[in-house]
């Protein structure tokens, strides 16, 4: 059944289910989590890797490929944000009583981002992204007329890899768990952040 799911043809067509955890500490010791909270109403998650690959030439012939691979860019379009959340992911001051938020210079925690995508084949990807920094979302806001256009917020943020290496394939920058194989233990998936290295199987104890 594995291999007959692994051989599909599907495209992405649908994401939900955004949450957030802020990284408590990484060091080479271990890497610590909060508990995941709900980010916000997400229509569009979009990824790009910074890579560089160059050939080395001897003999006059390209006989080795050097590739770098470096920080992950995640976009985040989806409804207004919360205020409350916003500061959180952020770093500024909220006053929960009043309801305000300082954009003062505060400083932007580490945060796990927890989320799923849909094929189109009805099989999902859960993603663990371990360690990215949430910048103030772009906004723009027009004067309400007779039209239904309304904006939403598109939140950037910089992904990076642990500092912790992880038992099962070193440092890391994210989780990426495949329903298509029909293995992993999903049932509480948004409780805890999941590593690779402490994600169980179905009916392992």
């Amino acid at each position: 059944m594995a291999e007959a799911a692994k051989s599909k043809v599907f495209e992405f067509r649908g994401i939900d289910s955004v949450w957030y955890a802020k990284v408590l500490s990484d060091t080479e010791e271990a890497i610590e989590f909060d508990t995941p909270k709900y980010l916000y109403p997400v229509a569009e998650l979009g990824k790009e890797t910074e890579a560089s690959s160059e050939a080395h030439y001897y003999d006059n012939k390209a006989l080795i490929s050097l590739t770098s691979e470096g920080a992950d860019t995640v976009t985040l379009t989806g409804a207004g944000i919360p205020v409350d959340v916003l500061a959180d992911i952020t770093g500024k001051y909220f006053d929960p009583e009043l309801g305000v938020m300082s954009e003062n210079q505060g400083i932007p925690p580490y945060i796990a981002l927890l989320y799923r995508t849909k094929g189109t084949d009805g099989y999902y990807r859960y993603v663990v992204r371990y360690k990215v920094k949430a910048s103030l979302p772009s906004e723009t806001v027009h004067t309400e007329d007779e039209s239904t256009d309304a904006n939403g917020q598109e939140l950037t943020l910089t992904g990076i890899n642990t500092t912790y290496e992880f038992e099962k394939g070193g440092s890391s920058k994210a989780l990426v768990i495949d329903t298509r194989y029909g293995n992993a233990d999903l049932t509480d998936f948004y409780t805890e952040v999941k590593t690779i290295d402490t994600i169980k199987a179905k009916g392992e104890v």
